[in-house]
């Protein structure tokens, strides 16, 4: 007679039924257990396969098989189907004639468009009935999720760049006083200066054209990037701060990779920054981003001399 599986402790088994309810509460909310996903032809995992096609170039079935977990018997299946419909081809890997790389066609991007919007204004639907502090702390827990369930041998990071709200450019300018002071040294003329160029931001702020990114992980503030309109055709790329945990993650080179972005879409021809040189972190920053050093001059500024310096990036 076989043995009866041991009863789980009492406590255990109510984390275990905890997290059990929230599957069954999520799945019914993203709609995953209707017949085809989001009022569509594919299932989930179909679905899944044409989000990562049309989002990344050159994967192979092997990658997919593995990054998904998916049994790789059942994968090549579906993606038969999908070449039977013409909604993916196939190319010989450049450095390896055996492998084959996958691509959406024109026509499986065009099956996927619909889904990928319709998942957008389900989701943004969800989030509409919330307050921002609301989202703020769902995205918190989604990601506090990810952390922990997450790859072991490649932890995540999880962050989200969001505008500026109430409150913010007061940590912006607190943060920047008690950091610089901390790390170089820097006086109360330093915390005066960014006040002086967030209260600015703040009272001619041009939404169209200027722009504030804070970096929030788990709830909290870690960084801060600012754009704002000098001319017509020249930006300035300014107060970029991150927290000493958040850095070497690559969030500050997000955060002026934003500004860049911004700043093309915005028709901006030029961004220009001014630092000094012993933000080393900052300034590597800078150069990877492409921009240039086209000046400096030494001054005595915040209870120090330094080396003033400005660097620029046309567009």
């Amino acid at each position: 007679m076989a043995a009866m599986d041991s009863p789980v402790p009492a406590e255990p088994a109510a984390r275990i039924a905890a997290v059990r309810r929230f599957n069954r509460f999520y799945t019914r909310q993203i709609g995953v257990l209707q017949e085809g996903l989001l009022a569509s032809e594919f299932s989930l995992t179909e679905a899944r396969l044409l989000y990562e096609l049309a989002h990344r170039d050159g994967l192979s079935a092997a990658q997919l098989a593995r990054e998904l977990g998916l049994d790789p018997g059942y994968l090549s299946r579906i993606l038969t189907a999908f070449a039977r419909r013409g909604l993916v081809s196939k190319q010989p890997a450049p450095d390896d004639g055996r492998q084959s790389l996958l691509m959406l066609t024109p026509d499986g991007r065009a099956a996927f468009a619909p889904l990928d919007a319709r998942s957008r204004t389900e989701v943004g639907a969800m989030l509409a009935r919330l307050s921002a502090p609301e989202q703020r702390r769902l995205i918190a827990a989604m990601a506090t999720i990810e952390a922990l369930l997450g790859d072991a041998a490649a932890p995540q990071e999880p962050y989200l760049l969001r505008p500026h709200q109430p409150g913010d450019i007061g940590w912006v300018i607190s943060r920047h006083g008690a950091l610089y002071a901390e790390e170089y040294g820097w006086d109360e003329t330093f915390e005066a200066l960014v006040a002086e160029i967030a209260g600015r931001f703040i009272t001619n702020f041009d939404a169209k054209r200027e722009r504030c990114w804070i970096a929030e992980r788990a709830g909290a503030r870690i960084g801060s990037v600012f754009l704002v309109r000098d001319s017509d055709s020249v930006a300035k790329l300014r107060l970029l701060l991150l927290e000493p945990e958040a850095r070497g993650l690559g969030i500050g080179r997000r955060l002026v990779d934003e500004c860049i972005r911004f700043a093309r879409r915005t028709g901006y021809r030029t961004i220009t920054l001014w630092t000094n040189d012993i933000l080393v972190a900052a300034r590597r920053i800078y150069q990877a981003a492409g921009f240039t050093l086209v000046a400096e001059e030494r001054h005595h500024s915040f209870g120090h001399d330094l080396v003033g310096q400005n660097w620029e990036l046309a567009l």
